[in-house]
Parts: C-alpha cells; sequence; structure tokens
C-alpha cells in the first residue's frame, strides 16, 4: 500500500487566500457551526437596516418603503426644532449618565465583598439572594415601585408617617423619577452584573495573594494592588459597553413609571418615539429619531474606546 508525500513547499507555494480557503476546508464541521448565528444577524440585525431609509423619506403606507418620496434630512430638521427636542436630550442624558455613575460600580463593589468571603456556603446564599431579582419581569418591578412607593398604603410613606414626616406621592412628583428608576435599577441588576466581575476575580493567580500575604499585605492592601489590577480590562471594556448606551435608556419601564404628573422628568427619546411612532403612526420621523440615537450611541462608544486605549491600553477594539 502506498501513500502520496506531501509536498512540504506546496503551502508556502498558495496565495495567503487560498491557504485560508483550505484552513476553512479542513474544519468545515467548525464553520458550520457559525450558520444558525450567521443566519440569526443576518436576518434580524442587518436586513431590517435597509428600512432605516425610512428617516429620510415621507412614507406612505400604499407606495410602501421603497416607493416612498425622498425629503432629505427634513425629518431630522423636524425634531431638531421640536419644543420637546431640548427636555427629551436632558431628561435622556440625566437618566442614562446617573445611571451609569451610580449603578456601574456597585456590582464591581458586591463582587470584591463576595471575593473575600470565607464561608463558602453563606457566599452562595448572598448570590442567590441578590441574582434573585434580575428575574423578575419589568412589569412586576414597577408594580412593587408603585406599590411600595403608595401614598396611602405604601410601606415607605407607613415609615415616613411613623417618623413624624409627611407622606410623599413619589410617582406624582418629576423630581422623585429618576431616583425611583436608578434606585430600582441597582436592586434589580447589580447583583446579576457581579457575575462576570467574580469570574474575572476567579482568573487572578492565587499565588499573588500568598506572596502579597508573606510581605504581610492586608486584605484592602490585596484589593486594592492586586484585585483590582486584575479585573480592570474587564471593567473598562464594560464601561465602554455602558457608554455606548448612553441614549438608549430602558423604554419599558421609563413608560410604565410615566404618569401625567411626571411626565417632564420621565419623558425620554424611548418613550417619545413610541408616541410618534406607534401611536401617532408616524413612522419616518421616530425612525430619524431612532437614527439620531444610534448615531450618538456610535460616537460615544467609539470616542470612550479611544480615550479607553490611550489611557489604559485596554478596548474593545
Amino acid at each position: 500500500m502506498t501513500t502520496l508525500a506531501r509536498d512540504p513547499g506546496r503551502d508556502l507555494r498558495l496565495t495567503p487566500a487560498r491557504r485560508k480557503l483550505n484552513r476553512i476546508l479542513c474544519n468545515w464541521q467548525l464553520y458550520l457551526f457559525l450558520l444558525p448565528a450567521l443566519a440569526y444577524f443576518l436576518l434580524f440585525r442587518y436586513y431590517p437596516m435597509l428600512g432605516v431609509q425610512i428617516a429620510f423619506k415621507k412614507f406612505k403606507a400604499v407606495p410602501g418603503i421603497w416607493g416612498s418620496p425622498w425629503v432629505g434630512f427634513r425629518n431630522f430638521e423636524h425634531f431638531f426644532k421640536t419644543p420637546d427636542f431640548k427636555r427629551l436630550i436632558t431628561n435622556t442624558l440625566a437618566v442614562s449618565v446617573e445611571t451609569l455613575l451610580i449603578s456601574f460600580p456597585v456590582p464591581i463593589l458586591l463582587a470584591l465583598l463576595l471575593n473575600q468571603l470565607p464561608s463558602k456556603r453563606y457566599k452562595k446564599l448572598v448570590q442567590t439572594t441578590i441574582y434573585a431579582p434580575h428575574f423578575i419581569s419589568t412589569v412586576v418591578l414597577v408594580g412593587i415601585i408603585f406599590l411600595f412607593t403608595s401614598p396611602r398604603a405604601g410601606i415607605i410613606n407607613h415609615l415616613i408617617a411613623s417618623l413624624g414626616g409627611t407622606r410623599i406621592h413619589f410617582t406624582a412628583e418629576p423630581g422623585w423619577f429618576r431616583p425611583l428608576y436608578i434606585g430600582s435599577d441597582i436592586w434589580q441588576n447589580a447583583g446579576w452584573g457581579s457575575i462576570i466581575y467574580l469570574a474575572a476575580l476567579s482568573g487572578i493567580n492565587p499565588e499573588l495573594h500568598e506572596a502579597a500575604i508573606m510581605d504581610g499585605a492586608n486584605k484592602y492592601q490585596r484589593v486594592w494592588h492586586i484585585d483590582l489590577p486584575g479585573i480592570l480590562p474587564t471593567v473598562v471594556v464594560m464601561f465602554i459597553l455602558s457608554a455606548g448606551k448612553v441614549m438608549s435608556v430602558g423604554f419599558e419601564k421609563a413608560f410604565l413609571m410615566q404618569t401625567s404628573l411626571n411626565i417632564s422628568a420621565s419623558e425620554i427619546i424611548a418613550t417619545y418615539v413610541y408616541k410618534r411612532g406607534l401611536q401617532q403612526s408616524q413612522f419616518d420621523f421616530s425612525t430619524a429619531v431612532g437614527l439620531f440615537e444610534s448615531v450618538v450611541n456610535l460616537v460615544m462608544i467609539t470616542t470612550v474606546n479611544f480615550l479607553s486605549k490611550k489611557v489604559t491600553n485596554s478596548s474593545l477594539f
């Protein structure tokens, strides 16, 4: 039985594109697993982007997207000149930036504290407790907020009254919208967000802590000089991703918490697009607003990524 000898110089004589194609053909089974994910992004992410052209048209249902007349940047100009523009931008940025600055460090602190717990059983109990709120639906969460802050039956107002204070109608006062929104966000998502930082902490070499203990370092010094530098790349990547959603405040929660009395603080871009786009059937105008929101997010994530690469040598891309 004879076998054909492989020419060792054959691969070197091939072009780079041909060598790459050969590697793909040799591992075609692995690339086959990518097809479902590729099909998902093509059908539900990239193909719908063709509808973005509605933002530059006067959309009419009968001729459809392709047959509607072009109007250029008229929809964007209308949005920039609308009396609600300043209020929408201010409310959206206030909610998103405050949420980012206040909520972002909490999962990191939780992960550092949980990592220091000596009892594994107690650590699992705490983790289960703080993870559980993440699985509560937004509708139920907002219902809990209204129930707890009710001016008559709410436990918070009962506590205020028992201490001699005046009952507060939290959901009716614009000044309380952001504190309720951010506080409930921390309660619901901080524990779940700490998972990725706990995973990063588990990847730190334990010999570093052993050497630090031998040198006389206490827990605070080990956290500051070992744990924090060890998870810094993960923190940077998560911060970049969060900065890229600065204009994308969650619609469901804001809309459900919105009342006629707090609308001056709760009306954000997402709720405005819903009302103008779906309730008033202004699809072209709402698409223009959504495109503006996406462009700002793109600029933010690119800028923060560039600055992060310069300052920390860690970046998303």
